[in-house]
Parts: structure tokens; C-alpha cells; sequence
């Protein structure tokens, strides 16, 4: 099978032991989106000698289930997928920090680090306020925060709510994948939630602590994360504690109308797929076939997808 990345990362990745991850949110069954992801992890880490950590992203307490952890543990022992941190059977005997739920010291650790630079205040600003001052957004855009409770602190016991202070400036970096970005994250996003009013903790920040504390060096996701790269990298630098990962951002499958697949939308998962008859090797061929990566389907096992990229 030829590759079909479009890259060659052998020189641009770290020489040999480095390491990425695998990150499910626990919101959902893991879908076709999911498997493309983890092929990419997976075929890429095994192609030019790096290591695998599975995560599970589950900071978002009010969405994510024990079910779905359960499922998605199951779902990546029937397809195949070993890491090699994070087995199966570490998540399943409980408490470890590479669950987010159980992280939360690290993440106190982090947003201590931010209060004693004085860029951490209380934020009360809601999606609705912020919107009705930046005005409306075109649907998968972001209203970036105009600033309103970093201008007029609010006592911190007024919310749970914490946002970071950023600086006005450009952060450059080189995608694997798509090669020189610059992002302005102040004016893309601005000041960072970290903590929301419910007293969880936000995406944004938890995978940057995360992949700090765990050494992860390069991250591999979907294009569709690609905005939130230069914010993560600025939050990342504040931080000081060592070099920022760099990203490989891959191309997703998408309906007709340009939607990725998504959980929310009720796609189908992989759990239906594989109680409708499909084995594990016909579903991952088809996720490499339907992102690009295969010019036409064909069965591939989990211990092959190194094969797809050179």
C-alpha cells in the first residue's frame, strides 16, 4: 500500500522515543472520525519509532459517562490498538492521571502558576454576554472574549470561572501536516477559559497541562483542531515547563455537506458497525480509504498502519 500523506515527517519528528497520544472523550461511542484518528496515532507513532499514551479526556464532567469509557476501552481492545502507556486494563482498575477526572491536583498545580503571574482572574461572562458584545458568529466560529471582566476584575468568589490573561501577538509553528501556521490568539480567541462556572475544567487548558506533565512531544489530531494550536502553544510557553509538543493536524471524514462525523449528530459508531457484522481489519481499511490514506478499500489490521505512512 503506498502512502498517501502528502508528508515526509521522518525528518521533521524527534529522532527516536518520542511520544504521543491517543485522547478519547468519553461523551459518546467512538465513530469512523475516531478510528481515523487513532490510525494516524498509531500508524505514525509505529512508522518513525515513537510511543503511544491512551488519555482519556473526560473534563467535561456533565457530558461524559462511565459507559462510554467502558465502551471505548472495549471498542480499541477489539480493534487492535495497544498503547504503550495507558493499557486497558490501568483504566479499569481505577484512579490514574491519565484519566482528567482524576488529575485534578495538576491541573490546581497549573492554575496556581497562573495566579502567581497575576494573569489569572475570575471571569462571570456568559456565552450569551459575550456574544451580545462581539456580535453573531457563523455556525463552527468562536466569539473571541472582548475582555470585559479583565478590565474590571471581579471578586474571585463571585464564580468558578477562570480565564488567562494572554498576550497580543503571533505564534508561528510548522504543522506536519500543513506545514507554516501563524495564529494571533488574542485576537482569534481571547483570554482563555480555563474554568468554567461549574467548576470544570475547560479543553483548552487541561490537554496542555496534560501533554506537558506527560511528555507527549508530538500531537496528532484532526484538522478540525487546528484553530486551537497557537492558544494551547501560548498557555504551554507561560507555563515554562519544557518545549511545546508539535502538531500533526489530519484531514477528517465529512458528509456530503462538509460536517465531520460527530457524536452529537448521532453518526453511526462503531459499536453498531461491528454488531451489523463488521470485523475490525474491513472497518479500519475503511476509515484509511475514507480519509485518504488508501486509494481504494481494502482490510488493514491494526499492526499494519504503519504501512500507510513513509
Amino acid at each position: 500500500m503506498a502512502p498517501q500523506t502528502g508528508v515526509s515527517l521522518g525528518d521533521r519528528l524527534p529522532v527516536t522515543g518520542w511520544r504521543t497520544r491517543f485522547a478519547p472523550a468519553p461523551t459518546g461511542y467512538l465513530h469512523l472520525g475516531h478510528l481515523v484518528n487513532a490510525l494516524h496515532v498509531w500508524g505514525i507513532a509505529r512508522a518513525f519509532g515513537g510511543q503511544v499514551v491512551l488519555r482519556i479526556e473526560d473534563h467535561d464532567r456533565s457530558r461524559c459517562r462511565p459507559k462510554y469509557e467502558a465502551a471505548l476501552l472495549e471498542d480499541l481492545e477489539w480493534l487492535g490498538f495497544v498503547p504503550d502507556e495507558g493499557d486497558i486494563g490501568h483504566f479499569r482498575q481505577g484512579a490514574t492521571r491519565l484519566r482528567q477526572s482524576d488529575n485534578g491536583v495538576a491541573y490546581d498545580s497549573a492554575l496556581a502558576q497562573f495566579d502567581a503571574m497575576h494573569r489569572l482572574f475570575a471571569c462571570t461572562c456568559s456565552r450569551r454576554e459575550i456574544q451580545a458584545i462581539t456580535g453573531p458568529t457563523a455556525p463552527g466560529d468562536e466569539a473571541a472574549y472582548p475582555g470585559t471582566c479583565r478590565n474590571n476584575r471581579k471578586a474571585p468568589d463571585s464564580t468558578r470561572a477562570r480565564r488567562v490573561q494572554l498576550d497580543d501577538g503571533d505564534v508561528r509553528f510548522v504543522d506536519l501536516a500543513l506545514g507554516a501556521q501563524q495564529q494571533t490568539p488574542w485576537h482569534d480567541c481571547g483570554d482563555v477559559l480555563v474554568r468554567d462556572r461549574f467548576g470544570h475544567w475547560t479543553y483548552q487548558f487541561a490537554v496542555v497541562v496534560d501533554d506537558l506533565n506527560q511528555a507527549v512531544d508530538v500531537v496528532i489530531r484532526g484538522e478540525d483542531l487546528l484553530a486551537s494550536t497557537g492558544r494551547q502553544i501560548m498557555l504551554a510557553r507561560l507555563l515554562g515547563r519544557g518545549t511545546p509538543p508539535l502538531f500533526y493536524h489530519h484531514s477528517l471524514i465529512r458528509h456530503a455537506d462538509g460536517r465531520k462525523l460527530s457524536k452529537a449528530a448521532n453518526d453511526t459508531s462503531l459499536r453498531e458497525l461491528r454488531a451489523g457484522g463488521a470485523d475490525a481489519a474491513s472497518l479500519i481499511g475503511e476509515a484509511a480509504t475514507r480519509c485518504g490514506l488508501l486509494h481504494a478499500p481494502d482490510r488493514l489490521a491494526a499492526s499494519d498502519v504503519a504501512s500507510l505512512f513513509g
